[in-house]
């Protein structure tokens, strides 16, 4: 989702850095020396450090139920068990990722941003270009407690080695729903979806890609015509990619006719295809929430009828990660927080409270944290955890996905 401006910006404070060199070199000294000392203490000695202190964590603040949870649910916990003042601030993370570029080029030895909510080409793109503090992870002991450390999506982010420097926050994966009311059928592969679209005409659409949630369901059919594994090494050269998507590309030309304006034109946002779907102008929606069925059927946006499917084949699911500012005012603290998050006890209200897919390996549960996740209800017309994990694919390489974007624009639209 990195956008083009945010990367022109990059490359120019990437110039003065290189003007700049050497009044930087004492600067560099100084963040190693911090790295290397907090490295070397010991968890108690972190988490006395941070007693008493405040963690500021910056991210996306559009999910209103998820600000609540963390400034609340989160904030209560880590008072009560830390005497830490937690405090989310919602953010673009463009803006996020500009702050902590103006603040790089700057010199500044103190930043406002602890923790940062980020994945994919964010993540690639910051560590790259030294704005996260490095690898904390071996440090928090809930790493091993709970997190499968040889999972893919904890060694790798969008196909990119994360090697410590961000840990699990929440899993995601792509669903689709419709109002089985309305349409009993739920597609069950790409193929399928076609003669849905068809005796469903101008009734069906999906979201304008860069829209995450359009890009997704692109990279869905992509992986159903053109199967995932070469992908996730491919090189993100423009023409290596279209010719590997050519079959996908040519499906989603094949499906124009059968979708909304007949694909000329596209809903401009998950958003705005969200309220097609509830006033009845499409029938059928899709969501990188396996659980939004279950709360649009809670609070009323949605019919009890909506289902969720997926593909036979599978959907892509991917992690958010939390890291750590390079300029973290609070290393210690932020670190003690993302220590909590991942713990059984914050997972489990997460699942329960945002249904959101929880980052903790069943298999390192205890007996009694198993029955607690086993209790929650979902709520209804959404499929189970265990249903949702078995049919899930891994992403592709951050950087593949702008290109990827590039040529549905020239290739799909009003073909």
């Amino acid at each position: 989702m990195m956008k083009k401006k945010f990367i022109a910006l990059l490359m120019a404070v990437l110039m003065v850095f290189a003007l700049a060199a050497c009044g930087g070199g004492q600067k560099d000294a100084e963040e190693n020396t911090e790295a290397a000392s907090l490295s070397e203490m010991s968890w108690d000695e972190i988490v006395e450090q941070a007693k008493g202190t405040k963690v500021s964590f910056y991210g996306w603040g559009g999910d209103e139920n998820r600000n609540n949870w963390l400034n609340g649910t989160v904030a209560d916990y880590m008072k009560e068990n830390y005497d830490i003042d937690f405090e989310y601030v919602g953010m673009d993370i463009n803006d996020i990722l500009s702050k902590l570029t103006s603040e790089k080029e700057a010199g500044e030895e103190s930043g406002s941003i602890d923790m940062i909510w980020i994945n994919g080409e964010n993540f690639y793109t910051a560590k790259e270009n030294g704005l996260l503090y490095g690898s904390f992870t071996d440090q928090l002991p809930n790493t091993e407690k709970y997190i499968d450390t040889e999972d893919p999506e904890t060694l790798n982010d969008f196909c990119k080695p994360i090697e410590g420097f961000e840990a699990p926050y929440a899993k995601a994966q792509m669903v689709m729903y419709n109002d089985s009311a309305v349409t009993p059928e739920t597609p069950k592969s790409a193929d399928e979806l076609m003669e849905y679209a068809k005796a469903n005409k101008g009734k069906v659409t999906y979201p304008a890609l860069p829209d995450f949630t359009g890009s997704a369901f692109v990279r869905n059919i992509i992986y159903e015509k053109c199967g995932w594994e070469q992908f996730q090494d491919m090189e993100a050269d423009k023409e290596t990619v279209k010719k590997a998507i050519e079959p996908a590309l040519e499906y989603l030309r094949e499906l124009n006719p059968y979708l909304w304006n007949e694909g000329k034109t596209f809903p401009a946002d998950s958003t705005a295809l969200d309220k097609m779907f509830q006033d009845g102008e499409v029938v059928m929606n899709m969501s990188y929430g396996p659980f939004t069925v279950a709360s649009g059927i809670a609070d009323g946006t949605l019919p009890e009828t909506c289902q969720t499917f997926v593909f036979d084949k599978g959907t892509i699911g991917n992690t958010n990660y939390m890291a750590i500012a390079f300029d973290a005012p609070n290393k210690a603290g932020a670190m003690v927080a993302i220590n909590a998050i991942i713990s059984a006890d914050l997972q489990l209200t997460q699942y329960s409270e945002l249904r959101d897919l929880p980052v903790v390996d069943q298999a390192k549960l205890s007996d009694e944290e198993k029955a607690a996740f086993d209790k929650v209800d979902l709520g209804k017309g959404v499929l189970t955890q265990a249903e949702l994990l078995e049919h899930r694919l891994p992403e592709m390489p951050a950087d593949l996905v702008p290109v990827i974007e590039e040529i549905w624009e020239e290739e799909v639209v009003g073909k």
